[in-house]
């Protein structure tokens, strides 16, 4: 995953509203993330598959920074 990528993910977490993420499942929560990046970049599919597996690792932490936002 290039550090462009990864700025982006953490770029749309941040600016999308606390409420919206916490409201969601994890795999809801991880295919939102994905469709919306697919929707502001191409991803191929590696990229796609290596950063689903991230956002899964990471579903707790992108949990506790919208809690610490609402």
């Amino acid at each position: 995953m290039t550090p462009a990528i990864m700025r982006q993910v953490w770029e749309l977490i941040e600016n999308t509203q606390a409420s919206m993420l916490l409201r969601q499942d994890d795999p809801s929560l991880v295919a939102w993330v994905l469709s919306q990046l697919a929707n502001r970049r191409s991803l191929e599919q590696q990229e796609a598959i290596v950063l689903r597996d991230y956002l899964r690792s990471r579903t707790a932490l992108i949990r506790d920074l919208a809690a610490q936002r609402s």
